[in-house]
C-alpha cells in the first residue's frame, strides 16, 4: 500500500475514535458514490454530519484544513445529497472538518471545525 493510504487509514482511523470517544456514532467511514467519498458520517443527537478528515505528519506544507478547497468541498456536498436521497429522514445536516497533525514523537492535535459552508 503506497504511504499516502497508510497515512490516510491511520487519520481515519484517530477520526473516527475521535469522534466515538465525544458521543457520536460513526455510521459510516469512506462512503462512496459514484467518484466522490465522504471520510467519515456520523450522528450525535439528531444531526447527521459528513466530515472530512484532513491528516499530515508535517506542517510543512501548512496545516491540513488548508487543503479542504470550494471543488473539494463541492464534491462532499454532490456526495452527501447522494446519501440523503438513499437515506431519508435527516431533518439536521451539518458539514464539519477534522483536521489532525500527528507530529513524530508527539500525540496527535486535532482541530474541528464544524457547520463548514465554502
Amino acid at each position: 500500500m503506497a504511504q499516502h493510504n497508510t497515512a490516510g487509514k491511520e487519520g481515519e482511523a484517530l477520526a473516527a475514535a475521535y469522534f466515538t470517544t465525544r458521543g457520536y456514532e460513526v455510521l459510516h467511514r469512506n462512503w462512496r458514490s459514484g467518484p466522490h467519498e465522504i471520510d467519515i458520517i456520523a450522528t450525535r443527537g439528531t444531526m447527521l454530519h459528513f466530515i472530512e478528515v484532513k491528516y499530515r505528519s508535517s506542517t510543512a506544507f501548512g496545516p491540513p484544513e488548508g487543503k479542504v478547497t470550494a471543488k473539494k468541498f463541492g464534491f462532499l456536498t454532490r456526495a452527501a445529497d447522494a446519501y440523503l436521497f438513499r437515506h431519508r429522514g435527516y431533518k439536521h445536516v451539518q458539514f464539519d472538518i477534522l483536521s489532525i497533525t500527528a507530529m513524530p514523537g508527539l500525540p496527535p492535535d486535532y482541530f474541528l471545525i464544524e457547520d463548514v459552508y465554502l
